[in-house]
């Protein structure tokens, strides 16, 4: 490929070849509806024995053809073209068997390999010919498409009653972070396209039923019709037609047959495969390498059978021998005790880095404190066993940059462990040592939320994170709690919402001094020049991380940490260099991202203060050591926060989470007063409206009773 200087580079020499592909694109679009035409034709229009061989000879190829492609795909929906194929297959080869059946009845003659499939089959013996046509019609119609139909349409039920369940774990796992939104749509589309295809599988199931049922009816008319006409038409004896035209039935009979049982084996293959990594044939190879045992024992029941008065000794020797040869051929398997060594249950096992906990190094590294730890009492250990489906690890992975991504913050790692004082069925969260947080996790059960779940069995409670009625409820009960319009979450989802919820509260407690050097450091290669301008003695490693942390306590994100930064140096050059005059200051030059991530639909909700009580709470307002407080008779604050908390609460029941919006003087000292009583108001000022919302009034504060917009 040639690239043009200056330019992108462009695949000039490519463009022939893409041409050629557009060209064998739009003859494949063709090839389908002339492959029906063919079939309409072929009703119609009577073929040369020539061309009747060679499409039986083509509906041989593509009946192999499918059936190869059955076996060696991993999962059905890689030939999801299947069920249409199947039906364009069978209209063909009723097609072929019309023009056949006019050539016999006609001529007496119906092209070569009509003639050779029967002189093979019938051996001499017109009997013979028949019985063997007739097991090949029972073995299709009776055992394998009656299976294949069974199958399928048991497979397109369970398929359609499991897509709720596949649905909710798919948004689990994008609310989760452990996938994107791209990656969740390809998912929905494939538990979609699943369920069609078993639904399109059972209807096809039944042309393959009609085609063995219709095989039957074609040769008893090729059979009683040739006779007739042999005798009445053409003169022959009755023996001579009998020979002739059963000849052609049964040669007739087996060419549309064998493609019929190819295909008939191929949607069995298609509708009874598991979900495997591999194709059929390799699968089970691997399956079968690790049954050395069972080998062994098959080899030395037949053999033993060769013992048996009366028995061949020589075929049940030949076959016992040989199973019992590859049993020995296999790998035996691992040992407990090697499993054990491997798995490091030995001091020589252990992680590089791990000294024996029985050392000085080992002691000191046991008492060291983790920053976030996530304790588990044994009975939900399952939850991080991948051996169990447990895919807890995974998704705390995925949190961890979900996190980073939300807060600008890099959490220290999660150590996960099983904690022995714990009761059944409980989680919790230490932060530095410390609890913060519990929950359960019951085994077995699911968490279903609604408001009226008396109907289900199971232990109410409440879900940990926003306090909502819920109730765990087994497993088996989780498709009629569906069915209620409840929603289902598993231990999981409910674990993970959890933590990160929790890390959302204690952000500001998770910064440490090292984490804010690595922002800075980081920052310094893109932008030095901001972080310069930010010198150690306008402000130090410390008073950084103290504003840092005091956006992070108001659930600010710190990723634009440029503008932070300078925003800390233009309140240091006017003389503010109080932490809470940078917060101040930081907040407003990110105002619009701020009121964006508050803002609901883009409508932000919001709760303001009448101007005379405004202006009351400026003028007592007290700079302190600590930052600005209200220095007002406590009646007033009590009545201000029952009148913010009615309002609050008639928001949240209609579905709105509302914001409190003051003067920028006033901003830190009513979230102050307030953070303890309502952690989740968020209270933001004049200066920090900005971005592309919209602002609805939801009541206002004042002297007098709040009042409702």
């Amino acid at each position: 490929m040639r690239v043009l200087p200056g330019r992108h580079a462009i695949p000039w020499m490519e463009l022939p070849t893409q041409g050629a592909s557009v060209r064998n694109l739009r003859l494949t679009q063709f090839a389908v509806p002339f492959a029906v035409i063919l079939v309409i034709v072929m009703l119609i229009i009577p073929l040369p024995p020539f061309v009747l061989d060679i499409l039986i000879a083509f509906n041989i190829a593509a009946a192999l053809t499918m059936l190869l492609a059955a076996m060696y795909v991993k999962k059905p929906l890689d030939f999801a073209t299947f069920p249409a194929l199947l039906l364009v297959a069978t209209l063909f080869r009723l097609g072929l068997n019309v023009s056949v059946t006019r050539q016999v009845l006609l001529n007496g003659y119906a092209g070569e390999i009509v003639e050779a499939f029967g002189n093979f089959v019938i051996g001499g013996s017109i009997i013979v010919g028949l019985v063997i046509f007739l097991i090949l019609v029972v073995i299709q119609f009776i055992v394998v498409t009656k299976g294949a139909e069974r199958v399928a349409e048991v497979g397109a039920r369970f398929t359609l009653d499991a897509m709720p369940g596949k649905q909710m774990a798919i948004d689990a796992d994008l609310n989760a972070g452990l996938i994107d939104d791209a990656e969740a749509r390809r998912r929905r589309a494939e538990v979609g396209a699943e369920a069609d295809f078993y639904g399109a599988m059972d209807g096809g199931s039944k042309f393959v039923k009609g085609d063995a049922i219709a095989a039957i009816f074609i040769t008893i008319i090729n059979l009683v019709g040739g006779i007739a006409i042999g005798v009445a038409q053409r003169g022959l004896s009755f023996n001579e037609a009998i020979e002739t035209y059963s000849l052609l039935t049964v040669g007739d009979g087996l060419t549309a047959q064998i493609p019929a049982l190819m295909l008939s084996v191929a949607t069995g293959l298609m509708v009874t495969r598991a979900t495997t990594e591999g194709d059929m044939s390799s699968d089970v190879v691997k399956q079968f390498s690790g049954q050395r045992r069972t080998l062994i024992l098959a080899g030395s029941g037949m053999a033993g059978l060769a013992l048996i008065p009366g028995i061949p000794i020589l075929p049940f020797l030949l076959i016992g021998g040989g199973l019992i040869f590859l049993g020995q051929r296999l790998p035996r398997a691992k040992s407990e005790s090697a499993a054990a060594i491997e798995g490091g249950d030995t001091p020589a096992a252990l992680p590089a880095g791990k000294a024996a906990p029985d050392t000085p190094e080992g002691i000191v590294q046991d008492l060291r404190v983790d920053a976030l730890e996530l304790g588990l009492s044994y009975d939900i250990v399952d939850l991080v066993d991948a051996n169990s489906g447990g895919d807890l690890l995974v998704r705390v992975k995925a949190l961890r940059r979900k996190l980073a991504m939300e807060l600008g913050l890099v959490l220290p790692t999660v150590r996960t462990r099983d904690d022995t004082e714990l009761p059944l069925s409980t989680y919790r969260i230490r932060l530095h040592g410390v609890e913060v947080a519990r929950g359960q996790a019951p085994p077995g059960h699911v968490l279903v939320i609604g408001d009226d779940l008396s109907s289900l069995p199971g232990e109410q409670t409440k879900e940990p994170v926003f306090g909502l009625d819920a109730r765990w409820v087994p497993v088996a009960f989780q498709h009629q709690a569906e069915l209620m319009g409840a929603t289902v979450v598993d231990r999981a989802s409910i674990l993970t919402t959890h933590l990160a919820e929790t890390v959302r509260k204690h952000a500001a407690e998770l910064l440490s001094r090292e984490d804010v050097k690595m922002l800075v450091d980081s920052l310094k290669k893109t932008q030095p020049t901001v972080v310069e301008e930010l010198t150690p003695a306008q402000a130090t490693l410390g008073e950084i991380q103290q504003v840092l942390q005091g956006l992070l306590r108001e659930r600010v994100a710190i990723r634009d940490l440029a503008r932070i930064f300078e925003a800390m140096s233009a309140s240091i050059r006017v003389g503010n260099q109080t932490t809470e005059g940078m917060v101040e200051a930081a907040r407003e030059v990110l105002g619009s991202a701020i009121t964006t991530s508050v803002a609901m639909d883009g409508v932000l909700h919001v709760i303001t203060l009448e101007p005379t009580f405004e202006q009351s709470l400026l003028a007592a307002a007290r700079s302190g050591q600590d930052g600005q407080t209200l220095a007002i008779d406590a009646s007033v604050l009590i009545r201000m926060s029952a009148d913010i908390g009615a309002l609050v609460t008639s928001a949240e029941e209609s579905g709105i989470s509302p914001v409190l919006v003051c003067a920028s003087q006033l901003r830190a000292a009513l979230h102050r007063q307030l953070r303890h009583e309502f952690p989740r108001l968020s209270v933001v000022s004049y200066a920090e409206l900005g971005g592309s919302v919209d602002i609805q009034t939801v009541g206002t504060v004042g002297n007098e009773p709040a009042n409702v917009a």
